[in-house]
């Protein structure tokens, strides 16, 4: 009597997780993002753990959210993982201000930004 289960957004054999909110410009969390595409998954980790980037703990929380959504809700196998997609995208920006010299304001942008990693099984060929 329910209704219908919506259909999957992703392949059968990917999984997505996305952060929002991050407290960030888009520009600097695609630099982080552009390490990981392509890469396999215990790869991809290694190069956020080591990163001297302060974002890159996020991204990497995102990541491992993204593995446990392939394993535990989509039965994937974690050893053939590789990093499909990851995108940026922007999201609020707070404005604040400071005063400047003759009665000028002098205008502070806060941007947040979010990613989107998507991971696929890759083929042991493949891979």
């Amino acid at each position: 009597m329910g209704k219908e289960k919506n259909p999957r957004r992703v392949a059968d054999n990917e999984a997505i997780a996305v952060s929002r909110m991050l407290r960030t410009s888009p520009q600097k969390l695609n630099l982080v993002a552009a390490m990981i595409r392509n890469k396999p998954v215990e790869k991809a980790l290694a190069d956020l753990t080591f990163s001297k980037r302060r974002i890159s703990e996020d991204v990497k929380k995102t990541l491992q959210s993204a593995i446990a959504n392939a394993e535990n809700n989509h039965g994937l196998d974690v050893d053939e993982l590789v990093v499909a997609e990851a995108w940026v995208g922007k999201n609020l920006v707070m404005k604040r201000g400071r005063p400047r010299a003759r009665g000028r304001f002098g205008k502070i942008l806060k941007p947040f930004s979010q990613v989107t990693i998507k991971v696929r099984q890759a083929a042991e060929e493949q891979a």
